[in-house]
C-alpha cells in the first residue's frame, strides 16, 4: 500500500531537510573559525563532559542525515511497520496515516536536534539545562499523542 503524501508529510520533510542542510552549510562556511577542540559529549544537565577534535562536528551532521534518509525510506513501506494494533482492510489507511504522521514528527524532531547540536557544539558552550527535558518531553509526548490517536482510529 502506498500512502499519499499529506501536507504535513511534505512540510515536515522539507523542514527536516532544511534544518540538516542549514547545519551542513553552517559547518562548511565557518569550519575555519571553530576551535580545534569542541564538546563531544554532554551530561544530563547539559554540561560538557567530553571534548574532541572539531572533526566530530561532522558526526552530528552525518547521524542527522542518516536518520533522515532511513526514516524517509521506511515511511514509504507501511507494510513493514509494527503497528501494535490489528490492521484490517477497513482501518489500514487510517492506521498507516497516524503512524506516518508519527514518523514525520520524529524525523522533524531528530533533524532539528542534530542541527542544533551541531551549532551548539561548534560554540564550545554547554547545552541549556532544559535541553534534555524539553527534547525528551517533545519526543515522548508526540509518541504518546500518536499512540493514543492510533487506538482511537482503529
Amino acid at each position: 500500500m502506498r500512502l499519499e503524501k499529506s501536507l504535513y508529510d511534505r512540510v515536515g520533510h522539507l523542514l527536516s531537510m532544511l534544518a540538516l542542510l542549514g547545519a551542513t552549510i553552517f559547518l562548511a562556511l565557518y569550519w575555519n573559525q571553530f576551535p580545534n577542540q569542541i564538546p563531544s559529549h554532554y551530561n544530563a544537565a547539559g554540561e560538557i563532559d567530553g571534548m574532541s577534535s572539531k572533526t566530530h562536528l561532522i558526526i552530528f551532521v552525518v547521524i542527522g542525515w542518516s536518520l533522515f534518509v532511513l526514516m524517509s525510506v521506511v515511511e514509504n513501506f507501511p507494510q513493514i511497520w509494527n503497528t501494535g494494533v490489528q490492521v484490517t482492510e477497513e482501518n489500514k489507511e487510517r492506521i498507516y496515516r497516524v503512524l506516518k504522521d508519527l514518523l514525520t514528527t520524529i524525523k522533524l524532531l531528530l533533524a532539528f536536534v542534530f542541527a542544533y547540536l551541531t551549532v551548539q557544539a561548534s560554540s564550545g558552550e554547554n547545552l541549556p539545562a532544559l535541553f534534555l527535558p524539553v527534547f525528551l518531553s517533545a519526543l515522548l509526548g508526540s509518541m504518546l499523542f500518536f499512540v493514543l490517536k492510533l487506538f482511537r482510529v482503529q
